[in-house]
């Protein structure tokens, strides 16, 4: 295989930040995949379409204008932690079969996936308090 067939190395630490970070637009999905991946659109149509929501619907709670987002973003923490997790030979077979270059997690990735843990988790537990809160009080407590 020459050096023009070789695909690019495709980063473990680097797709996850971009999942944990970015995921909520679809930014780890264009990175593994390229801008043909449905779920990648999917992902990033959320932001303008809770634009449009919060323009008709201005007023309403936010959790409510920007709730398609808050879905996306909760979906790319546990993508973050799927890529995060999955074994670097797993890895290696799936993105990086023509690079010629093998994966080796290291610190960083695992320091990456404990924050990824307590921002998800801490965001949808808020998430799940002020759904509640508007569902059963009219949003009372804030």
């Amino acid at each position: 295989m020459t050096s023009i067939d070789k695909k690019p190395h495709k980063n473990k630490t680097l797709a996850t930040f971009l999942a944990a970070v970015f995921g909520a637009i679809g930014m780890h999905r264009f990175y593994l995949n390229g801008k043909k991946d449905k779920w990648g659109w999917l992902h990033f149509v959320t932001l303008p379409v809770s634009m449009v929501v919060h323009y008709f619907y201005f007023g309403q709670p936010d959790i409510v204008q920007y709730s398609l987002l808050l879905i996306s973003f909760l979906v790319a923490v546990i993508e973050a932690l799927v890529l995060g997790l999955t074994p670097d030979e797993k890895w290696d077979a799936r993105y990086n079969a023509g690079s010629g270059k093998t994966s080796a997690s290291n610190w960083p990735l695992a320091l990456l996936l404990v924050l990824t843990v307590g921002f998800g988790a801490t965001a949808l537990i808020a998430a799940i308090a002020r759904t509640f809160d508007l569902l059963y009080t009219g949003g009372a407590y804030g």
